[in-house]
């Protein structure tokens, strides 16, 4: 049976509650987001602040949020329960919401699955007659949880439309799935083994079937070009890519940012390509991300995306121009949510050390400092547009 908005509410089957007073039933008259979470999942940990915030504006309207821990990763269950409650000592002393351990699976196989929600962080709310107002993104919740406390959310076009896309979505992801599962059963173990022409047979039998996966698309440009360095194949599918990406085929930055990686990774030796073509397919690019994304706007991502963004202008001889990227990356972090410092630190060293490298200065942001680890790239020079 789908679970969907207008739903009856699953029931609450736990037996391990980590932080607040068990819950056994919703009560009527009470509004509640259950929130499907793990500690190594970096975007259910980035809207734990945001969760924090939401019991604590609208708990007088009577909000009860509740996290779920149904996907923590240890050996046995009693490992993973105290990981989880040392990871909420250590992270989360303000923390003002129930947490509960399921190790069961027993509220997955009741509330996600049947919803379709795949992944994590899976945000339920359950309206104050119980039945299910909405499935979603916990960021979603900004907008949508002030018309259900109000009652005016599932009434509302926008509520059933956004549902029933939601629905069409997972869907198409279950489906995705079905394809992708078998391939990456080949391709691990072969990248692992370091076997870059069976890596390749997989990630080409995965293009065969879904010509337009970006992380299809990405493995088979670094294989030919980073592990297999067959410049003869591995060049004109990087044009095609660019070309794909600049066309907005797949209507997405992240693409453009995937393809000038490729090629300007700075923690990648790029040594062995065609230095000519290389520039002129990362003036292409940064040039297009520039425009849809620029440094004086408030686009997403900057502290990830203006790293390859960077050392393209600092290689082409722009060395105030790579600086002034990674200043305004480094300002992007933890805006506008809060994030948690683990995340951010793990954003913050690539960028800190690209700051390093191209000032040849040491660089810190907070208690973090890196020193520079390498000389100005040679022969270098503007390059023309």
């Amino acid at each position: 049976m789908v679970l969907q908005m207008e739903s009856p509410a699953p029931s609450i089957k736990v037996e391990d509650w980590l932080r607040g007073e068990p819950l056994t039933n919703f009560q009527p008259g009470k509004v509640y987001i259950v929130e499907f979470w793990a500690t190594w999942c970096g975007p259910c940990v980035a809207a734990m602040p945001h969760l924090v915030q939401l019991q604590e504006k609208y708990k007088d309207s009577g909000l009860e949020v509740v996290g779920v821990a149904a996907d923590e990763q240890a050996p046995t269950a009693d490992e993973a329960r105290t990981k989880l409650d040392a990871w909420l000592t250590e992270k989360c002393s303000n923390l003002n919401y129930r947490i509960a351990f399921d190790h069961t699976g027993e509220m997955n196989k009741l509330w996600r699955e049947p919803s379709f929600s795949v992944g994590i962080p899976a945000s339920f709310v359950v309206d104050r007659d119980g039945h299910i107002a909405f499935i979603g993104h916990p960021m979603q919740l900004e907008e949508v949880l002030p018309k259900v406390l109000s009652g005016s959310w599932r009434t509302s076009d926008e509520a059933k439309a956004a549902d029933a896309e939601r629905i069409a979505s997972h869907q198409r992801k279950a489906r995705e799935l079905t394809l992708t599962n078998p391939i990456y059963a080949k391709l691990r173990p072969a990248m692992q083994a370091e076997d870059w022409t069976a890596a390749l047979m997989a990630i080409e039998e995965g293009l065969a079937l879904m010509p337009d996966n970006i992380e299809f698309r990405r493995t088979h440009a670094n294989l030919l070009l980073h592990k297999l360095r067959d410049m003869r194949a591995g060049l004109p599918l990087m044009r095609q890519l660019v070309e794909d990406a600049i066309d907005k085929k797949f209507e997405a930055v992240s693409w453009m940012v995937m393809a000038l990686d490729q090629l300007f990774d700075p923690a990648m030796d790029n040594s062995h390509l065609p230095r000519a073509e290389r520039f002129a397919m990362g003036d292409k690019l940064s040039e297009q991300i520039l425009t849809l994304n620029p440094p004086q706007g408030d686009g997403p991502l900057k502290f990830l995306w203006y790293v390859p963004l960077a050392q393209y202008y600092y290689e082409s001889g722009n060395k105030d121009r790579a600086i002034e990227l990674i200043e305004v990356a480094l300002k992007s972090l933890g805006d506008p949510e809060p994030m948690p410092d683990h995340i951010k630190q793990h954003y913050l060293t690539p960028l800190l050390q690209a700051l390093a490298n191209y000032t040849g200065e040491r660089a810190c942001y907070a208690d973090l400092c890196v020193v520079p680890q390498n000389k100005a790239p040679e022969n270098q020079t503007a390059v023309a547009s």
